[in-house]
């Protein structure tokens, strides 16, 4: 007996269609950086008509910010994983590890988003300098509510504004750690990750004996 399967709702299309371009935008920008990526070679990689490119998305800034945001959240979601397992678990350093190796594995694989929003974010004619100032914002409060829900000190302004910096210095380092592995300055990611763990324990360590 054939197997017959169910058609597609319009939603459904529409939403796999625009998967498509997803995945084949992220494909060109892994082989020919941003400088390749135009509407028509992201169709035509989909496998679909130019004009129905911007059924989905209004242009390349467009469908660059839902790149960025279906990454990050899958991102953040991962490491906040990691960093649950680790407060479970905080005689075992290698959960802990993996809050700063997931981060870093992640930028390595698709290294030119992580480029094109370092560059929108100090670039004041780039259309995606706002995008990348709020996306920088989010990682940090995400990253801060983890630190203040593993036990560091939030009760006050102070303590916020400080714990708000480390996560700002964390994410900054970790972003250089990863192009340095990119560029072959740093090849083991292991041992960046030693620095990052490092790093972090002496931040700890500072906020705690300050008060």
């Amino acid at each position: 007996m054939a197997v017959t399967s169910t058609p597609l709702t319009r939603s459904e299309a529409k939403d796999r269609t625009r998967r498509r371009l997803l995945r084949s935008a992220l494909a060109i920008l892994d082989e020919e950086g941003e400088a390749g990526l135009t509407t028509v070679k992201v169709a035509k990689a989909a496998g679909i008509a130019q004009s129905s490119f911007y059924v989905h998305f209004k242009d390349m800034q467009d469908l660059l910010k839902a790149l960025a945001v279906e990454s990050g959240h899958r991102l953040r979601a991962s490491m906040r994983e990691a960093r649950l397992r680790a407060g479970e678990t905080p005689s075992d350093e290698e959960p802990y590890r993996d809050t700063f190796r997931i981060p870093l594995e992640a930028i390595c694989r698709h290294p030119e988003l992580l480029r094109i929003q370092l560059r929108a974010r100090h670039d004041p004619s780039s259309p995606l300098q706002g995008f990348a100032a709020e996306t920088a914002a989010v990682y940090r409060a995400h990253l801060a509510a983890d630190l203040a829900a593993l036990g560091w000190a939030a009760d006050d302004e102070r303590g916020r504004r400080r714990l708000e910096m480390v996560a700002d210095g964390l994410n900054s380092l970790t972003n250089a750690m990863a192009l340095g592995h990119i560029e072959g300055r740093y090849p083991d990611v292991e041992e960046t990750v030693d620095v990052l763990v490092a790093f972090s324990k002496g931040c700890m360590h500072v906020l705690k004996t300050s008060g």
